[in-house]
C-alpha cells in the first residue's frame, strides 16, 4: 500500500501551513498570492489524501487539530530544509554580491557599526545592505536576517557565531549640563529604559538605587536615552561605545561591571561560509578588534577628567577608512 503522503507537495505543505499561521482561509490565501477557492480546494484536497480532518471550523477561525500540528511541523522543517538549501546555493554563487541583512539595535548602529559597514560597503560595492534595527530577535532560520550583531550573554543557541568584545557602560550628563556637582547621585534627575527595554540591566540598576520621582524620563531606546542625556534631562548608564563617541556627552563616573554585556556577531550555520557573509563578519571582527578599547570603555577613561569626545572619535579606526 502506498503512502499518502507521497502524494503531498511542497505547494500543498504550504497551504497548511499558511492556513495554520494566519487562522483564516482569506489571509491564507493572501499570504500565498491566490484565490480562496484555489485554498479551500487545495486544503480539501490533503484532508482527502491523509484521510483526516486537519482544522477544526470554529468560530475564532481554523485550529489545527493534532494531526494538522503534525503536518504544520512537517511543513516547518521543509520550510527550513527549502530555504537553507537555496541560501547555501546562492551564497556561493554570487560571492562578495547581493542582499546583505543585517539586524542590530540603534545604539550599536549610531556611531559604532555604521562606519565599519561604510568601510565594508567601499570594499565590496555589489554588496547591497539592508540594516534593521531592533531589540526583538528576528529568525535568521527562515532568513530574516543574515547576520545578527547583538549585546547578550545568552545567544540562542541554533545559531553561530562568536563573541567579539565586552561591551562597558557607565554614567553620562550633557556636557551643557552645568551643575557643578558632576556626580551621577540619586538625588539628580535620571533617564532610564522600560517598555521593551524595562528588562535591561541598567534599568534595574538604576531603579534599585534612585527614588522614583528622580527618574524623569525612561524610553525603549538606547539611543533614545542618549539623546535625552544630551538634552540635559538627566544623566544615565550608556553603553561607553555610544556615550564616548557622542559630542553632546561626558562621562562622569567609573565603568560599572555589574551592566556589561557580550557583544556577538551571529548568523545561521547554513550561510555561514557564503561570500558576502563570511566576508562581513571577517571585516566586522577586525573592526570591533581595532576599537576594542572603545568598546570596553578604556578609550573615553579620561572623559571622566574633562577631555574633548572629539580627540575619542579620531582615535577610532576602522580598517579601510581614513580619518
Amino acid at each position: 500500500m502506498s503512502d499518502p503522503t507521497s502524494k503531498l507537495s511542497w505547494d500543498d505543505l504550504r497551504v497548511v501551513q499558511a492556513v495554520a499561521r494566519t487562522g483564516a482561509l482569506a489571509a491564507a490565501a493572501q499570504t500565498l498570492g491566490i484565490n480562496v477557492t484555489t485554498i479551500t480546494r487545495r486544503l480539501a484536497k490533503v484532508e482527502e489524501v491523509l484521510g483526516v480532518a486537519l482544522f477544526d471550523r470554529r468560530r475564532a477561525g481554523y485550529v489545527a487539530t493534532a494531526q494538522g500540528g503534525e503536518v504544520v511541523a512537517l511543513a516547518e522543517r521543509v520550510e527550513l530544509d527549502v530555504i537553507g538549501v537555496a541560501r547555501r546555493v546562492s551564497g556561493h554563487a554570487h560571492g562578495h554580491a547581493g542582499e546583505l541583512r543585517i539586524t542590530t539595535s540603534d545604539s550599536l548602529l549610531l556611531y559604532f557599526l555604521t562606519p565599519m559597514i561604510a568601510s565594508f560597503k567601499a570594499c565590496n560595492p555589489a554588496v547591497r545592505v539592508e540594516v534593521t534595527v531592533g531589540n526583538g530577535a528576528l529568525n535568521l532560520a527562515r532568513g530574516e536576517a543574515d547576520i545578527a550583531i547583538r549585546a547578550t550573554e545568552k545567544p540562542p543557541e541554533n545559531l553561530f557565531g562568536r563573541k567579539v568584545s565586552m561591551i562597558a557602560w557607565a554614567p553620562y550628563r550633557a556636557w551643557s549640563d552645568k551643575v557643578a556637582d558632576s556626580h551621577a547621585g540619586p538625588d539628580r534627575q535620571w533617564v532610564s529604559y522600560g517598555g521593551r527595554l524595562s528588562g535591561l540591566k541598567a534599568a534595574d540598576f538604576v531603579a534599585a538605587r534612585v527614588p522614583p520621582d528622580a527618574i524623569g524620563y525612561r524610553t525603549d531606546s538606547v539611543a533614545g536615552a542618549a539623546a535625552a542625556i544630551a538634552a540635559g534631562m538627566g544623566v544615565g548608564y550608556l553603553p561607553c561605545m555610544l556615550g564616548d563617541l557622542s559630542p553632546d556627552l561626558q562621562r562622569i563616573g567609573p565603568i560599572e561591571p555589574a551592566l556589561s554585556d557580550d557583544l556577538w556577531l551571529l548568523t545561521h550555520p547554513d550561510i555561514r561560509r557564503s561570500g558576502r557573509v563570511y566576508a562581513f563578519m571577517t571585516h566586522c571582527s577586525e573592526a570591533i578588534a581595532h576599537s576594542r578599547e572603545l568598546v570596553e570603555g578604556r578609550l573615553g577613561a579620561t572623559s571622566v577628567h574633562g577631555a574633548a569626545p572629539d580627540h575619542l572619535w579620531r582615535s577610532v579606526r576602522f580598517p579601510g577608512v581614513s580619518r
